[in-house]
Parts: structure tokens; sequence; C-alpha cells
């Protein structure tokens, strides 16, 4: 024996030196390449997004524990070769010069190159894919069924749904993230509720999300509108608004500051309490001018001590609360398909009828769906012109109902106008007096935030006013506001 060598125990080599060994440290390494990656890209993003979390600490740490099993197994086998084995267990050697371990280096080096990258371009396309509106609507399966359909026949299909309901900045970012978690559990348990409430509690203001695109200083004058309605009587008689409405804005360079958007002027603070989750019922007000000047109005049985309530400060959400998931209601939904002509307005009674048949209870879309063809095929056996209509009914019902998520225009309130929710009237009743008892917010006078032009039908809506006229409610006068009357269904 050499004496150089003499005393010295043989190299054994590294139990990580087998090709199973080795293929679960590439995949370990995507793995970590994948989870830094989608860190980075969370931290960086214009948004950030709590869906991502699944993306990071669940799915890329499922290949983080594939790859360490694999390596694992790859070591207890050449530990359990070399165990017992009076032979050292050689470790993996590759010749160049024999065409057999060329052809697996080769296979192997481009094997986990080509892994690396696909991880890398797949935890990319997935982090985008958690940004798109299909993976919020689509990935609950039916529970987000309502507020994906409204969505896409809303204005504002073409926002991703991270933008308003996350929104930057590293708060609402947990927030949004211990929000998520819930929600994950909710679907995962079946505890959610039926129908999915309005978030208006967990929604940012509207100054750190719609004022990104939309902003008070923005909008001036007045938007001129007909509205064009059917009633409920064997002819489907039309009646017709011209309307000027006063939007007003906050920009005096651009117009008279004033109008409906008065309520959003810089200078101006509304501040208010609703007793009701919905925010539905409001007994106080609170309005500061631009010279500092404070108002109070409340109702007379409102006497309760105000710092057991949360003093909200009213901003865009409060008029236009359903900007992006809108359940029109039955009876709109078929005053436009008649006035589009989808329905048509000669067949007696085909308003009542339609409305009908759109508001009676139905379990689920396909009992919706074959209901609503019974019926009105059972009310017009002698009417081929039904035929065209089913269809398009049946249509209204899918974008709008939503049997079973119990979801619907009744359930949701729409504070923009007040025909069939009370909307403007919350406040503008008549019945908030200020506390000197000689002033009220001013109540519903229809000239204050639109003025008639035309009213009627026929040659009626050629006699235009620009003045003004009073508004002439078909069928007679009535002391009641609209809500009182009109619930959007029969």
């Amino acid at each position: 024996m050499n004496n150089e060598n003499a005393g010295k125990r043989p190299h054994r080599p590294s139990l990580l030196q087998n090709w199973m060994s080795l293929t679960g440290l590439v995949v370990v390494t995507g793995g970590l390449f994948s989870f830094f990656m989608l860190l980075m890209l969370d931290a960086i993003g214009h948004f950030s997004n709590p869906y991502i979390s699944i993306l990071t600490w669940m799915v890329t740490p499922a290949f983080l524990v594939f790859g360490f099993f694999l390596t694992l197994i790859g070591v207890l086998r050449a530990r359990h070769k070399r165990v017992g084995s009076a032979s050292m267990v050689s470790a993996v050697q590759i010749d160049l010069s024999r065409p057999r371990d060329r052809r697996i280096l080769v296979t192997f080096v481009v094997s986990s190159l080509l892994f690396i990258m696909l991880a890398a371009v797949g935890s990319y396309n997935a982090f985008n894919f958690t940004e798109s509106v299909t993976f919020c609507g689509e990935t609950c399966h039916g529970v987000m069924k309502p507020e994906l359909t409204t969505h896409d026949h809303g204005p504002h299909a073409r926002v991703a749904c991270v933008a308003c309901h996350v929104g930057p900045g590293v708060g609402w970012f947990v927030r949004s993230k211990l929000s998520g978690s819930y929600q994950v559990y909710a679907v995962t348990f079946n505890k959610y509720p039926r129908p999915i409430s309005t978030p208006i509690k967990n929604l940012r203001p509207a100054r750190e999300t719609c004022e990104q695109c939309h902003w008070p200083q923005k909008f001036s004058g007045n938007l001129d509108r007909t509205i064009n309605y059917f009633q409920n009587d064997a002819s489907n008689s039309p009646y017709s608004i011209q309307l000027s409405i006063k939007i007003g804005g906050a920009d005096p360079t651009r117009g008279r500051v004033g109008g409906i958007h008065w309520h959003m002027v810089v200078g101006n603070t509304v501040e208010y309490i609703a007793t009701d989750a919905a925010r539905q019922k409001i007994p106080w007000v609170r309005m500061t001018d631009s010279q500092g000047v404070v108002t109070v109005f409340k109702t007379r049985n409102f006497t309760n001590d105000i710092s057991n309530y949360e003093i909200r400060k009213m901003d865009c959400m409060d008029c236009h609360n359903r900007p992006s998931h809108r359940y029109v209601p039955p009876d709109q939904a078929v005053n436009l398909a008649m006035e589009l002509g989808q329905i048509d307005r000669t067949i007696p009674w085909i308003k009542t009828n339609a409305v009908y048949v759109l508001t009676r209870k139905y379990s689920t879309d396909t009992q919706a769906r074959d209901g609503i063809a019974t019926a009105l095929a059972e009310r017009y056996p002698n009417d081929s012109r039904i035929h065209d209509v089913i269809p398009v009914v049946q249509q209204i019902y899918r974008d709008n109902f939503f049997p079973e998520m119990k979801a619907d225009w009744s359930v949701y309130p729409d504070n923009l106008g007040h025909m069939i929710w009370p909307g403007c009237f919350r406040c503008h009743d008549g019945n908030h007096k200020a506390e000197d008892g000689k002033r009220t917010i001013k109540a519903n006078d229809c000239n204050t935030c639109h003025t008639i032009l035309a009213q009627g039908a026929g040659d009626e809506l050629n006699q235009l006013t620009p003045g003004g006229q009073q508004f002439k409610h078909p069928g007679g006068d009535y002391d009641l506001s609209c809500s009182d009357c009109h619930t959007g269904g029969p």
C-alpha cells in the first residue's frame, strides 16, 4: 500500500449524487424560483391581490414538498444500497466520450431548464389570471355567478374586480387577505349567505378607487335624457318623460358649481348617520359649507346619542352604490325590451304578463326557463308572436335573476334616483329639520335635481318647455314618493 494513502478512509460519494435526488433538487429550485417571483410580482403590482396567496403559499410549497420528497427518496435508496455493501456505491459519473452519457446529460439539462422556464412563465401567467374578472367570478363556481353576470353587463365590465375591491396600498391589501381567507372557508364549508351581502363596510372610500378615473371636478352641466315607459294596461300605453338632469359639478372654471354633484363639491362636507346596515335609514345629517358653517339636520324622532353611531362622510358610493353589479328590476328590463322592439308592444297585456312570469318563484334556472315558456304560451295560445317574446323574457331572467343564490333586484337597494328605492329621499324627504327648526333639507321637488322638458305620448312630447313643467303622473296625481308604489315588479 502506498504510504501516502495509508490511514486515509476511502472517498464516499454524496448520497445526493443520484438521478432521483438531482431531479428532486431541480423541482425544489423551480418551486423556490416561482415562490420568490410571485412575491416580487405581488410587491410591485399596481394592485395587491389577495388571491395570489393561494399560489404563493399553497401551490408553490406543494412543488417544494414534492421536490424534497423526490430528493429524500433518492437519498434513502442510495443509503440502502450503501449499507451492507462491501463495495463502494459509485457516484453519478458522466463520461462525455460515451454517447449514452451525453444523451443522459443533455436530456437532464434540457429538462431542468425547460422546467424552470415553465415555472417562471406559469407563475407570471397565473399571477395575471388571479387579477382577471374570470378568476374572481368563476373560481367559486355558482357562488359568484350573480356578481360575474351583472359585472359583465354593467358599465365597468372592463374594470378588474381587484381595482375596486382591493385597490392600492398595504393596509387594504392586508384587510382584503383577511376577508379573502374567510371567503375561502365559507365557500369550502358552505357557510356563505344567500344572497351574498354587499360588502358595504369593506369597501374603500370612493376617492381611493372610483376617483382614479372619476373625480368631482370632472363633471359639469346638465344631462338630457328621455325615459320611456309602458303602462300596465291592455294596450301597453307608452308614456315618456324628457328630462334635463342637473348633474352640476365642482369646477368653477367649467361651469356653475352645484346640481346633484353639489354633494361632492370639495368645499362642502356632508356627513350622516345610518341606523341600518344597508344605509337606507338616515335620521341625522351634518353639513359643513365652504365657510366652515355647520348645520345639523335630523328627523323628529331621532333623539339618540350620536356618539353611539358611526358618522360617515358622504362620497360617490352613497348614491352610486351599484356601479358594477346592477340587478335590473323586471319592470325596467321589460320596458327597455319593448322600447327596442324585442317584445312586440301590440300584444295585449304583454307588459303585465312578462313582468308577472319574471317575478314568479323558481328554484333553479331550468325551472325558470321552462316556467316562463309554459306560462306565456298558456296565456297566448293562439298568438304566434309570443314565440319571439319567450326567449327575450328568458334572457332577461338569466341576466338578472339567480334563484340558487336568491339574488335579484329586490334584495339589493339601488340609491341612484328614487323610482324603486328611496334613494335621494332618504334625506330629501322633508322630515330632516335643522336644530333651529327653521330649515329643512330641500324635499321632493321634481325640479330640484332635474327639469321636466316634456312628458306624455305622441304630440305631447313635441311641446318642450325649457323652463320646466310639473310632473303629471299618468292616471292621476298621488301625494306619495315614487318608491311607495313602484317596486320594480308587478
